[in-house]
């Protein structure tokens, strides 16, 4: 190691827009690195067929980044846009780099883009037991809050739910007219949240389908919705269906159209024949949390989300919104 990385970064570190032919060296570092990280006894297998890179590369080129070291990817990271929320991540560097500053480079331009794209309220999911991570973070304005658990249960076969459409089995017309319906019950969940770049990626992808869950009664709009990822290839990963985002209207009956939405997600991976269902959900949605966890949902990773500002955004006991921002 030389002087300069000793005292504290590497001079020569470039950081550009993430291009295609970087994805599988991309791919693999973010492997090794988060493997590394949790001490996994091969780290270069880890997350098995999920995958994060290509399938964010692909929903935003323009909000994917790497580092580069003598013109060699050596780390990357993700920028999301949600409308009024922004989130970033997974950030992942090469492990012999550490500590040298690369993350600190990485994530100038996703703050640029926040800056552009008029975010106001900013995320990310992390290891709550880990101080660096916690601090560098924090120099970016970014505050830890609630845990957040990302949670499991093994599929059954649940009825069909009433109300349930696909967002793949629409005509183009009519996910046109989805997409409206989305951002209305999304705006009222949190202002200007939207999840329309989730959506219309998820579908063009392959990567899985979104839940619409119709209301009670003409023209009273969403009672839910959820962007699901199935099998491998996807968020996911084999035999898994993921609810990226799912989020129910507010109010009066929410927590019964929280259970209607789960059952909405459960019946989907019940039909793509994928064996378990993988949803998070922030700590600070109580009722939430206590629901699934009644229903057989089980923590099996969990980290904590930070905020910027340090405010609760949808993360509150009135809010039934499965996410969790890794």
């Amino acid at each position: 190691m030389s002087a300069a990385q000793r005292n504290g970064g590497i001079s020569s570190v470039v950081v550009r827009p993430l291009v295609e032919p970087d994805l599988d060296r991309a791919d693999q570092i973010f492997r090794v690195a988060f493997g590394t990280f949790l001490g996994f006894p091969e780290p270069e297998t880890f997350f098995g067929t999920a995958d994060y890179v290509r399938t964010r590369w692909a929903a935003d080129p323009r909000a994917a980044f790497a580092a580069t070291v003598e013109g060699e990817v050596v780390g990357t990271n993700f920028a999301a846009d949600w409308g009024s929320v922004g989130y970033f991540g997974p950030l992942t560097v090469r492990p012999d780099l550490w500590d040298q500053g690369i993350g600190r480079r990485l994530m100038e331009p996703v703050m640029a883009c926040f800056d552009t794209w008029g975010s106001r309220h900013l995320g990310l999911f992390t290891f709550s037991h880990s101080p660096k991570h916690l601090e560098l973070y924090r120099r970016y304005g970014f505050w830890p809050r609630f845990l957040t658990a990302i949670m499991k249960k093994q599929v059954t076969a649940p009825a069909a739910v009433p109300g349930r459409l696909l967002y793949g089995e629409l005509t183009a017309v009519e996910r046109t007219d989805a997409q409206s319906l989305c951002r209305a019950l999304t705006e009222s969940v949190f202002e200007g949240l939207s999840l329309e770049r989730e959506i219309v990626a998820t579908q063009a992808q392959g990567l899985g389908d979104t839940i619409l869950l119709e209301g009670a009664g003409s023209g009273s709009g969403l009672d839910g919705l959820a962007v699901c990822h199935c099998g491998a290839g996807s968020e996911a990963g084999e035999d898994v269906c993921f609810v990226k985002f799912g989020a129910v209207r507010p109010g009066p009956g929410a927590a019964d159209r929280f259970g209607r939405l789960l059952d909405a997600c459960e019946q989907l991976a019940a039909e793509k024949g994928l064996g378990q269902l993988d949803a998070g959900t922030n700590l600070a949605r109580e009722d939430a949390y206590r629901r699934m966890a009644d229903r057989g949902f089980r923590t099996w990773l969990q980290g904590v989300t930070m905020h910027r500002p340090n405010e609760s955004g949808y993360s509150h006991p009135d809010a039934y919104v499965i996410d969790d921002w890794r």
